[in-house]
């Protein structure tokens, strides 16, 4: 059923608009308003897939309906109903976002075709929408805990703004997949996710390869180089392990997210960057402030929204759904033929102390996999899953 609001002051406009679209197909359902007030307050308060909105009205003219109904619904198609004289503001009011316009008294086809064309516009906006709502397979979140869902529930609030966002936890539990989650379900999904591990660069290089450094700049510096913070312009940086960052990394850090500009190493050149940053890291920043190792002000900057991933022994529950999901893609990835694990497997494997968390986990259904019977039993885990 599709919602069609007609917001015009002429009843007689009113009466014949309902009844041809009303007639053409059965599944609309269409409501009226008699002056501009009255259709904002209905948008606000409903859900219409197609709007139509005469120019010149009492109380508001159509112009602010538009300006002030895409700021509420900026989704929803909004044709104009001009009249003779009001021709040019209705094709200004194209500018402005209106879908289409159509002339007083309406053509037949031309008013019916335009309602099937700005009906298929909302479908696929609303498909596009869900569409970049959904998450690469390679990154999905596999879980029905209390501790996930929560997770899930945080990212669903905080992926579409531009909220910088801290995620902790042990080793193996998948803070890159929840960086991963929170950057496709953004607005900059399209851009690049850079990723930056700050525990495997080396200190004295670290600032180059998040700022770069220009040609001459320290030794082996043979040309000018882009950073990281560079690459990802209009995406998202994630600093994994950013508790392993250098002092004098962490105040350029500072720096470009209180002005989102850098400099290159050896240039005092600003260079704008905008840029979404997330971070993660398996050290309690808090220690590593009272020793004097991490900035308190960047822990500020950077913990704007923070996310806890638990460890693999808090969420045991989840054990069977990450075993099967783990068992379906490594025999697609390896061209192993389909296995299952037998509950007693499962079982088993629930009550193993995963010090590797899910890294661990998956390691070991791959080894069960290889080694294993078709159907994997709790022989076998007893067999291969030991340390």
């Amino acid at each position: 059923m599709s919602r069609i609001l007609i917001i015009e002051d002429e009843a007689a406009i009113r009466r014949v608009l309902i009844k041809i679209i009303s007639e053409e197909n059965d599944t609309y359902n269409v409501e009226e308003a008699s002056d501009g007030l009255e259709g904002i307050e209905k948008i606000k308060n409903n859900e219409y897939d197609l709007v139509f909105c005469d120019i010149k009205m009492p109380k508001m003219d159509g112009v602010e309906v538009l300006e002030k109904a895409k700021k509420i619904k900026p989704e929803i198609p909004i044709v104009m109903i001009s009249g003779h004289g009001d021709i040019e503001t209705a094709v200004n009011t194209m500018r402005l976002g209106a879908f289409d316009y159509i002339s007083k008294p309406p053509d037949l086809n031309r008013l019916l075709n335009t309602v099937r064309n700005a009906l298929e516009k909302k479908t696929l906006v609303l498909e596009n929408k869900r569409l970049k709502k959904k998450v690469s397979k390679n990154y999905e979140m596999i879980g029905e805990s209390a501790a996930i869902s929560h997770i899930k529930d945080i990212i669903e609030k905080v992926a579409a703004t531009d909220a910088r966002v801290l995620i902790t936890g042990p080793n193996g539990t998948g803070k890159e997949l929840v960086a991963h989650w929170l950057h496709e379900k953004s607005d900059r999904h399209k851009a690049a996710l850079i990723e930056v591990n700050c525990a495997a660069i080396p200190s004295e290089l670290i600032e180059s390869e998040l700022f770069g450094h220009v040609k001459g700049s320290f030794t082996g510096a043979n040309k000018d180089r882009a950073g990281k913070f560079e690459a990802a312009n209009h995406g998202t940086i994630f600093l994994d392990e950013i508790g392993d960052m250098s002092l004098s990394a962490q105040a350029k850090v500072l720096r470009a997210l209180q002005e989102n500009k850098i400099a290159r190493v050896g240039s005092d050149k600003d260079i704008k960057v905008n840029v979404r940053v997330i971070a993660a890291t398996n050290k309690n920043l808090q220690e590593e402030i009272t020793q004097g190792r991490f900035r308190e002000d960047l822990y500020h900057r950077l913990a704007v929204i923070l996310i806890k991933v638990p460890a693999l022994n808090d969420r045991r529950d989840d054990i069977p759904l990450l075993v099967n999901f783990f068992a379906s893609k490594i025999c697609e990835e390896q061209g192993i033929p389909e296995k299952i694990f037998s509950e007693e497997a499962i079982s088993l494997l629930q009550d193993y102390n995963w010090t590797g968390n899910i890294r661990e986990l998956r390691n070991v259904v791959e080894r069960l996999l290889i080694l294993g019977e078709k159907t994997v039993s709790a022989n076998d885990v007893k067999l291969f899953a030991s340390k």
